[in-house]
């Protein structure tokens, strides 16, 4: 990701710099006095990394955007770190355009489920195999949003690819598949004996997840708070 969001930004031409780049060979250099010469801070890592990333940035000053998943068990505490610190977090679990259009009609598809109790529902998502946490961060929002509307389901709950699981009666079952070189599909499905409907969202390249991430670093600053891609996108 770190390399798909510099060629966005070499592509798009907009006057910007580079002035830092961390990786596994020099987290010596991932100090409060370099982050200060950055605008904005852009956070792709890892589960077990981001959250002393995110505190760094607020001690530095610098407002920063995380692409990072698997960590939103500890927002409100994040949040709450935020708000003392007077700083400035954008956070998503899928930057995409098309994924945040795709979670809006998701929503919007499920309260019109909601009275048709014929039809039940499961999700299928599919990632690269180098995907660390399973559900994906964009299976659990997708689920979210149904179970914000579909009164008839009251969890999520993650397929065991051993088991065959035939009650799902009150739950909502995610099935996580990691297959070599895909970028990402998320399929939404509601059956019924009668017919199936199913919304679908296929990345095609990591292009689109870097141009949600730059588009989000060049909104950020001189906000104050936390946001997520619906305050940008105004949903």
């Amino acid at each position: 990701m770190g390399k798909a969001i510099e060629q966005v930004i070499k592509d798009q031409n907009k006057d910007d710099e580079i002035v830092l780049r961390i990786g596994e060979d020099n987290l010596a250099d991932l100090t409060i006095a370099n982050l200060q010469k950055a605008d904005i801070a852009i956070e792709f890592t890892r589960p077990d990394a981001v959250i002393s990333n995110i505190q760094l940035c607020f001690e530095a000053g610098v407002p920063v955007v995380v692409g990072t998943t698997a960590w939103l068990d500890k927002l409100a505490e994040v949040s709450t770190l935020c708000s003392s610190k007077d700083g400035a977090l954008f956070y998503s679990p899928n930057f995409s355009i098309g994924v945040n259009i795709f979670f809006e009609i998701n929503r919007k598809l499920a309260a019109i489920m909601n009275g048709q109790p014929q039809y039940d529902v499961a999700i299928e998502e599919i990632h690269h195999t180098e995907k660390l946490d399973a559900p994906s961060g964009t299976a659990i929002r997708a689920a979210e949003g149904i179970l914000g509307s579909l009164t008839r389901k009251t969890k999520w709950t993650l397929a065991d690819p051993s088991a065959k699981v035939t009650d799902q009666t009150n739950g909502l079952l995610i099935t996580a598949k990691r297959e070599p070189h895909v970028p990402g599909t998320h399929i939404v499905t509601y059956s019924s004996e009668a017919d199936e409907i199913q919304l679908i969202h296929q990345a095609k390249t990591r292009r689109g997840f870097a141009e949600g991430a730059v588009m989000a670093a060049r909104w950020l600053p001189g906000r104050k708070g936390v946001f997520e891609m619906k305050d940008l996108l105004s949903f």
